[in-house]
């Protein structure tokens, strides 16, 4: 079998026992704090975010893992026969970019743009883990990431528009407003993108409930192998909820419950939760 090894931006917020069980290397994106810099869930956490959001009223500044970041990693395995690197979403970072960049520079890196974020992106990580030991070739396994990436249906429900409000990403009015009506908008990636969705009213516990109905209701499009609830700061009893209304709609293979990364939590804020799976 050849030897592959297989590498993803930290972003991809997959549980760290399976990044060690399958001896995947992840790469973090940089949270910046007051002029100083800290490597997203390495030295800081999501907590850390919110309590320095709460106390100043600013969010952290976030950038990419650099050009000479990923030539680091990716100089590390040379001698195997190729590392395939999944990537954060070209629309939302330049972490795809820099990674292409990199690669550019060894015959044996292969880099896939998933198009997406957090767990999104996990799923393309999970399967090329599986591909792997399959024993499938490099390129065909490349080919089918590739075709995997606009299957992947990603979407999440935020509590409050103050996060996006205070990176700039939605106005104050809007804001304001949606906090004044009770608004829960739900957040899509459609082709690369975040869009807004459907928006539910009333309290998040209720909204989170039809939210996931809505997702997953009478839907015979849905490979159920795995889903993800992927979380930042949600209730025990907000998460076993959406268990248990998974398990009513759609008979998945596996749950995965997981926590955002710091990149991700600094867009959306505490209480931000979603559901992630893959179509036919």
């Amino acid at each position: 079998m050849k030897k592959i090894k297989i590498t993803c931006d930290r972003t991809a917020d997959l549980p760290d026992e399976y990044l060690i069980q399958n001896d995947i290397e992840t790469i973090p994106l940089y949270i910046i704090l007051d002029d100083k810099t800290y490597r997203d869930g390495i030295d800081i956490t999501p907590d850390d975010i919110f309590s320095y959001a709460e106390r100043t009223g600013k969010l952290p500044k976030t950038a990419a893992a650099s050009v000479q970041n990923y030539f680091d990693i990716f100089s590390k395995y040379e001698s195997y026969d190729a590392v395939i690197h999944i990537s954060l979403g070209e629309n939302f970072s330049s972490s795809y970019q820099n990674a292409y960049l990199a690669s550019q520079k060894f015959h044996n890196v292969h880099v896939i743009n998933s198009d997406n974020l957090s767990t999104g992106t996990g799923h393309i990580v999970m399967e090329a883990v599986q591909l792997v030991e399959q024993g499938m070739e490099v390129e065909s396994i490349v080919r089918k990431l590739t075709e995997l990436v606009p299957k992947v249906e990603a979407s999440f429900v935020i509590d409050t528009l103050d996060y996006l409000k205070m990176g700039g990403r939605c106005s104050a009015i809007t804001a304001f407003s949606a906090n004044l009506l009770n608004i829960k908008p739900c957040i899509e990636v459609i082709n690369g993108k975040m869009d807004v969705g459907k928006k539910y009213r009333g309290r998040f516990e209720k909204s989170i409930e039809k939210y996931v109905v809505d997702r997953l209701k009478d839907r015979s499009d849905i490979v159920r192998d795995r889903i993800f609830i992927t979380h930042s700061g949600c209730s025990e009893e907000i998460i076993k909820r959406v268990q248990e209304l998974i398990n009513q709609h759609q008979k998945f293979k596996e749950i995965i419950i997981t926590k955002a990364s710091c990149t991700i939590s600094s867009h959306c804020g505490p209480n931000t939760l979603g559901i992630l799976f893959k179509r036919i």
